[in-house]
C-alpha cells in the first residue's frame, strides 16, 4: 500500500501524523508529508487507512 497527500489541499489539522507517524510527517510549515515515498508497512495499513479517513480536508488517498 502507498499514499500519496495533495499538499494543496492539507490545512494542517495534524491527524494523519498523530494516528499514524511511521507513514504522515509534519513539513516545515506544519502540512502532512508521507516518509519513505508514501509506502506503508504493512502492520500500519490500518492505521494509514484509519488517517485517511479522518482527513478533514481529503487531502489524502491511497495510490497503486
Amino acid at each position: 500500500m502507498r499514499v500519496a497527500v495533495d499538499s494543496t489541499k492539507c490545512d494542517g489539522y495534524g491527524t494523519c501524523f498523530d494516528v499514524c507517524p511511521s507513514v504522515f510527517q509534519q513539513d516545515d510549515w506544519g502540512y502532512a508529508s508521507t516518509a519513505n515515498f508514501g509506502t506503508v508497512p504493512t502492520e500500519d495499513e490500518q492505521k494509514a487507512r484509519r488517517a485517511i479517513s479522518l482527513c478533514a480536508e481529503s487531502a489524502i488517498r491511497e495510490i497503486s
